[in-house]
C-alpha cells in the first residue's frame, strides 16, 4: 500500500485587504465593504522522487503571496455577474446593479472572472491561478488542491479544484 501525503499552508503573509459587495436572491445587493482575507492551501499527492515532498513549501508560499498581492487593496468586481454590469472607460470602472452605481479608479480595481465575489469564488479564482503556475513546473502534479479563503476570522470557504492527471 502506498502512503498518502498532504501539506497544508496557512501563514500570516497570506493575507490581503480588499473591498467587495455581493448579491443575494431577490435582487438584494449588499453595501460595499471590506475584509482582511486570509488564504490557506491543502495540497495532496505522491512524494516527488528526487526531493521526497509533495510540493516545496517555499514555492507554494511565494506563489500564493504573488497571487494575493494582486488582490491586496483593491475593489474586487465580478465580470460574469448576470445583474452587475461593469464597464471601463476614461481610466475608471463603473459598476451598476439596478438603480445603484459605483465608480472606481482603474488602478484600484481587480476585475475577476467570476459571477459573484463571494469567498467561495475567490477561493476558486486563487486556486485556478495557483494551478496555472503549477503547470510551469515540470514533473510536479498534485493529486488534489484545495484553497480556503477566510473573510471574517473563522468564516472559511473552501474550493477543491480539479487537477488534471
Amino acid at each position: 500500500m502506498t502512503s498518502k501525503f498532504e501539506v497544508v499552508l496557512e501563514k500570516q503573509t497570506l493575507i490581503f485587504s480588499a473591498a467587495h459587495f455581493i448579491t443575494f436572491g431577490n435582487n438584494i445587493c449588499e453595501s460595499l465593504h471590506g475584509h482582511n482575507y486570509r488564504v490557506a492551501c491543502r495540497c495532496a499527492g505522491r512524494l516527488d522522487q528526487q526531493h521526497a515532498y509533495v510540493i516545496d513549501f517555499i514555492w507554494l508560499r511565494d506563489a500564493l503571496q504573488e497571487i494575493t498581492k494582486t488582490l491586496d487593496h483593491k475593489v474586487l468586481l465580478p465580470d460574469r455577474h448576470p445583474s452587475i454590469a461593469v464597464t471601463e472607460r476614461d481610466g475608471e470602472y463603473e459598476a451598476r446593479f439596478e438603480e445603484r452605481r459605483w465608480v472606481f479608479p482603474r488602478q484600484d480595481v481587480m476585475l475577476l472572472p467570476v459571477d459573484n465575489t463571494t469567498a467561495e469564488r475567490l477561493a476558486e479564482y486563487i486556486g485556478g491561478e495557483l494551478l496555472t503556475r503549477l503547470e510551469g513546473l515540470a514533473g510536479l502534479q498534485p493529486e488534489s488542491l484545495a484553497i480556503g479563503v477566510d473573510e471574517n476570522e473563522g468564516q472559511w470557504a473552501w474550493c477543491e479544484l480539479p487537477v488534471n492527471r
